[in-house]
């Protein structure tokens, strides 16, 4: 029987702080991204901005040129380029918005060298079928799909199990951190307890919230090297959730409106604000 740990405010509050007069941008952590495609851009945006709005100090955006330009366009701030070799990185963002089958060898290269890096890294989407031999801290963030997909893919079999179980049963089979979403989202680490986190509102039910999830977990693992990055996905979660519930308007238990995921990145300081108050 897996233990499951039901995660709380105050439980995230421990994970943000308010920078002090000592901090400069590098303090607060630097975030690199490797997402989004020329087929799915947004993606990369929307990325990006959320690692900006869950409090990054340094965002970089390694990709397609004409991504690159729809990121700049949204947020100047992002440092593109694709040499970070010398360049400071404390957490990577990869595969949002990317597809495998359309992966060349040299972008496979350039993803495990990042995979067997120094850095932490968060495995979305596209680049889910590289998790297994990471070297690097990493956290895979499978939807429900994504997850039997990946199971398949290393030929474990859990009809009977249930999702806690079977997210324990992944983190164990791959050494590294599971984070399953769905309307309650798990985060399994190897050996460990499954930590529940609410993951807010239906409304976040829509089309590139989990790429604003990826950004967050990002900035929030870039902020708090050394922490179990179980405790901080829980956290990245739960504000993720109460960011779709500011932006739906469900907090007072109101029935909400719908929303896109660009509402949920814009109310992520807001979320933040709550959370350190």
């Amino acid at each position: 029987m897996v233990e499951v740990r039901e995660w709380t405010r105050g439980d995230t509050a421990r994970l943000f702080r308010v920078p002090t007069a000592d901090d400069d941008k590098y303090a607060r952590g630097v975030v690199a991204l490797r997402t989004g495609s020329p087929a799915y851009p947004g993606a990369a945006v929307l990325g990006v901005e959320a690692a900006w709005r869950a409090g990054a100090g340094f965002v970089r955006y390694i990709g397609a040129e004409r991504v690159a330009d729809a990121v700049l366009a949204r947020r100047p701030e992002t440092v593109t380029g694709a040499d970070t070799g010398r360049a400071r990185v404390d957490a990577w963002v990869i595969g949002s918005g990317t597809d495998p089958t359309h992966r060349s060898d040299a972008e496979t290269t350039a993803l495990r060298d990042i995979l067997t890096g120094p850095a932490a890294v968060v495995i979305d989407a596209g680049a889910l079928d590289l998790a297994e031999g990471t070297t690097a801290p990493f956290l895979v963030t499978p939807h429900a799909r994504e997850f039997a997909r990946l199971q398949e893919g290393l030929g474990v079999s859990s009809a009977e199990e249930d999702r806690a179980q079977a997210a324990q049963h992944m983190a164990d089979r791959i050494g590294g951190t599971v984070l399953l979403k769905g309307s309650r989202t798990l985060i399994a680490s190897p050996h460990g307890d499954v930590i529940a986190v609410d993951a807010g509102t239906g409304w976040l039910a829509t089309a590139g919230t989990g790429d604003v999830l990826a950004g967050v977990l990002g900035a929030v693992l870039a902020a708090n090297p050394g922490r179990p990055i179980a405790e901080v996905a829980a956290a990245g979660a739960w504000v993720h959730g109460h960011a779709g519930r500011i932006a739906a308007g469900t907090r007072d238990g109101a029935a909400g409106h719908p929303i896109v995921a660009m509402d949920v990145a814009a109310a992520l300081p807001h979320a933040i604000a709550d959370v350190l108050a």
